[in-house]
């Protein structure tokens, strides 16, 4: 993927301001990309846009096609009269400051529950047509989606595998009398996802308008419990009860001596191939309808993956095997042509996976947080850095570069990021902030927490945290006219 010089920021929507209890579509994403334009960044990432459930991960989403309809703006809801306002003003106390996703859940979904079962008789006629032109133009992914939903919440949460075998393994008679039973919940899905797209579509453009792409991302494997398994079990290793054979993870490493057992199914990459990776195909194009270009979380796992079997409690016990390599890209741009594809390659990479990276052009990324405590030879530091590559003071999965510097560094990190950048500490988010725009890598991502010089109370996600995790939220102050100014004069200066 060739690029000139820009640069840009992370932000995940649900981390805007809103009075609702959580960051959506609303003014304040408006406002958002306003900052952006006026301090001249032309970059703006966003982590998976996916519906959540357990845990409120962003990477284990009940489909990969569908969108959060925790997103939704409710006051532009109000506007197009299809909810009354009067509803919004006995909304529940919710915090500012943070995401209260439980009790989000509790009032936000009944409520746009309510708005489908009134839609029919409140809504324009051209409202209506809308609608229905979505859910034809999306039957291929909706369909399924809507109805694992809808029987989801009629299994009182349970995963799809636990359901009772006829809806398990689709039987048509079984299916088509829970497509009835089930038509207003359908219904209902079916509109949250039509007002997802609908009101994410008008902010991408109005992102377009200011000259700002939009950069998403996806993770490699999908959940076990999701629209996608449920409505595809041949394409991945599932018995004949549809219990995962084998799971993903990855292998023990420095960070971990039991790796990392995330369980999410793993792909029959020889049946994809037989029918031309048809699944991913829809699955990238579905993200280019949501993004300007894609970061693929895991990119490691084309070349080579951990596969561990279901039983085991921790990864040590997996196997490495082998990835559908370069046919399966050579068959993604026959079907799509260019591929704006960023290569999230951190960890324990091996010469396959670069060699699968380069082969493409896929810029890989470098994480400014990782550079220090070594020596010169260190490839996350800036002089080793090549132009196609994406440089970050941090991810959303890093501490804040603040946090970083006074939590959880070393002391040899500290000296080594202090002599390096020739900073005396104070601001070390805006010590990265500099170096990462400086850098010959052709695209700098910064976290608005950096943006912020934010300590760890600001961090998006600690791997392994049970809970606690996606839920920082800013306030619209704190993006002021210095902060404006600063950022504007780190991007001039160093032509982005």
């Amino acid at each position: 993927m060739k690029t000139q010089r820009k640069s840009g920021i992370l932000l995940h929507p649900t981390s805007f301001p809103s009075p609702y209890g959580i960051g959506s579509f609303d003014q304040w994403a408006y406002h958002w990309i306003d900052f952006f334009a006026e301090s001249k960044q032309s970059l703006w990432q966003v982590l998976p846009l996916g519906p959540t459930g357990y845990g409120d991960s962003p990477y284990q989403s009940f489909s990969t096609f569908a969108g959060n309809p925790y997103l939704i703006s409710l006051p532009d809801l109000v506007a197009d009269n299809i909810l009354e306002q009067a509803i919004l003003d006995t909304a529940p106390p919710l915090p500012a400051d943070s995401v209260d996703f439980g009790a989000i859940y509790q009032w936000k979904l009944p409520l746009l529950a309510a708005v489908s079962a009134g839609f029919h008789h409140r809504a324009s006629a051209q409202l209506r047509d809308e609608f229905q032109h979505f859910c034809t133009q999306n039957s291929e992914w909706l369909d399924d989606y809507a109805l694992f939903m809808a029987l989801k919440n009629a299994h009182n949460g349970a995963p799809w595998n636990q359901w009772e075998m006829a809806l398990r393994s689709r039987q048509p008679d079984a299916i088509a009398a829970a497509t009835r039973f089930q038509a207003k919940a359908i219904q209902a899905h079916k509109l949250a996802q039509w007002l997802f797209y609908r009101q994410w579509q008008m902010v991408r453009a109005y992102a377009s308008e200011k000259g700002i792409q939009i950069i998403g991302d996806i993770p490699i494997f999908v959940a076990m419990d999701s629209a996608d398994a449920w409505a595809n079990p041949a394409e991945f290793y599932l018995d004949e009860l549809f219990q995962p054979t084998v799971v993903a993870g990855v292998p023990p490493d420095y960070f971990s001596e039991t790796g990392q057992l995330w369980g999410n199914p793993l792909y029959r990459w020889d049946v994809m191939a037989k029918n031309g990776y048809q699944w991913w195909i829809r699955r990238i194009q579905a993200a280019q309808r949501l993004y300007d270009i894609v970061r693929v979380d895991h990119f490691r796992g084309f070349a080579g993956y951990w596969e561990v079997p279901a039983q085991e409690q921790t990864a040590i016990n997996g196997q490495w095997q082998k990835g559908p390599g370069a046919p399966f890209f050579h068959r993604l741009k026959d079907a799509l042509g260019a591929l704006p594809i960023i290569a999230e390659d951190l960890g324990e990479i091996t010469d396959d996976v670069i060699e699968l990276r380069d082969q493409f052009g896929f810029p890989g990324m470098k994480v400014l947080q990782f550079a220090f405590g070594g020596d010169a030879s260190n490839a996350f530091l800036p002089h080793n850095h090549l132009p196609n590559f994406v440089v970050y003071s941090g991810t959303h999965d890093n501490a804040t570069t603040r946090g970083w510097y006074e939590q959880d560094s070393t002391e040899a990190e500290r000296d080594h990021f202090r002599r390096y950048n020739q900073v005396d500490g104070s601001d070390p988010g805006w010590a990265l902030i500099r170096t990462a725009f400086a850098s010959v890598a052709n695209t700098a991502i910064v976290p608005l927490q950096d943006v912020l010089s934010l300590d760890n109370s600001a961090r998006m996600n600690l791997p392994g945290r049970a809970d606690g995790n996606w839920t920082w939220r800013y306030q619209h102050e704190k993006l002021d006219d210095g902060v404006r100014a600063r950022l504007r004069e780190v991007t001039e200066l160093y032509g982005r």
